[in-house]
């Protein structure tokens, strides 16, 4: 095993480019903060990117694949066979983040790194598999060091991809059967909890007695491997998957490469939280699009101090949330870009008084 790369420096953001983005948002015909969201969000992408006029045209989102043994044991309202179906959807179109790419004009890639049965050559799928799917993790690791390092280097593939291809901002989704069961697991690990009732939701529609069910799966799972829950590389290689691996490589080479990222929902929180939990200078290169119906993601978000775009109570996954967010985005950065100075209209009160605030609400 060689984990070297993950230590790798992490990009530094421009504090300078940020500082000047606020300055120009100063200048604006509007009462400063009156933009709200909008206006802070261009901020950090101005910081992140280098440019006091950021852009977000160029977006890549890759949706990382696998299956997970405790599928087994029931905690989703799908068969396992559904992954595998759904990597052959999404390379002919028809999924959620399909269309959403097609309509935001976003490249999109899938990786599989582990489904169950491999589908075989298809179109816009890669083949990055560091196994057949995961252990059951209630009574084995979730994968071996080996297994852990292949998924962690095929999320950092895609990012030097995605920067080979001038990408200025990634999105990483995923796709697995029983892959809210593990994410739950690893936050719960991370967050110290050791009610797992209090963090697990439905996934793909469970019942209440199937959420219960799910949350027994995840205490008995935490139990087994309580003692050795020791650091977020090992956490992650007991109780995650493939595909989240995978994110969590591609969080810590994004910022490596300095990329951007948007950050999902729930499971792709989670890995961004185990790759924050790993390199720490990696926070300030996620942005996060929304805050889904997942009742654990809240609480993820609150460890990674986030401030999500939306709140539409989304629960799909495949980068779907983040997708819906790029036109926000893309709306900031025009606004910002394309907006007049209170000098460049000729309008008295740049200084977003109440006599000459420029058009506030009220």
């Amino acid at each position: 095993m060689s984990f070297s790369w993950l230590v790798d420096p992490i990009r530094d953001i421009s504090s300078m480019h940020g500082k000047r983005a606020i300055a120009r948002q100063q200048r604006l015909t509007k009462p400063p903060g009156s933009l709200g969201r909008l206006e802070t969000v261009v901020v950090e992408l101005a910081a992140l990117q280098g440019r006091v006029d950021p852009v977000v045209e160029r977006v890549r989102i890759v949706v990382f694949a696998a299956d997970h043994g405790v599928a087994g044991a029931g905690v989703s309202a799908y068969p396992q066979a559904v992954t595998v179906e759904m990597i052959r959807n999404f390379s002919r179109g028809g999924a959620a983040i399909s269309v959403l790419a097609r309509e935001i004009d976003a490249p999109l890639e899938v990786v599989d790194v582990g489904a169950l049965r491999d589908p075989g050559s298809l179109p816009g799928v890669i083949s990055r598999r560091a196994g057949s799917g995961t252990a059951d993790f209630r009574v084995a690791p979730a994968m071996s060091g080996e297994a852990l390092e292949l998924a962690l280097i095929a999320g950092a593939e895609a990012i030097h991809r995605a920067g080979d291809a001038g990408c200025e901002l990634f999105i990483g989704g995923e796709m697995g059967i029983g892959n809210t069961t593990a994410a739950t697991a690893l936050a719960c690990a991370l967050l110290n909890e050791l009610d797992p009732t209090r963090l697990t939701g439905p996934g793909t529609g469970l019942d209440r007695l199937g959420v219960a069910r799910k949350a027994a799966v995840i205490a008995e799972a935490l139990a087994h491997h309580r003692s050795a829950l020791t650091d977020p590389l090992e956490i992650l290689r007991r109780l995650g998957g493939f595909e989240i691996a995978a994110l969590v490589g591609a969080c810590i080479a994004a910022g490596q490469c300095g990329i951007p990222v948007l950050v999902d929902g729930f499971i792709v929180s989670v890995a961004a939280l185990v790759a924050v939990r790993l390199r720490p200078e990696v926070r300030p290169w996620l942005l996060f699009a929304h805050e889904s119906a997942e009742p654990g993601h809240r609480r993820v978000l609150a460890a990674l101090h986030a401030d999500p775009l939306l709140h539409l109570e989304m629960r799909l996954g495949e980068a779907s949330g983040a997708a819906i967010a790029v036109p926000l985005l893309r709306l900031a950065c025009a606004l910002h870009r394309q907006m007049a100075t209170f000098a460049e209209a000729g309008i008295s009160g740049g200084g977003g008084d109440e006599e000459g605030g420029g058009g506030g609400e009220g």
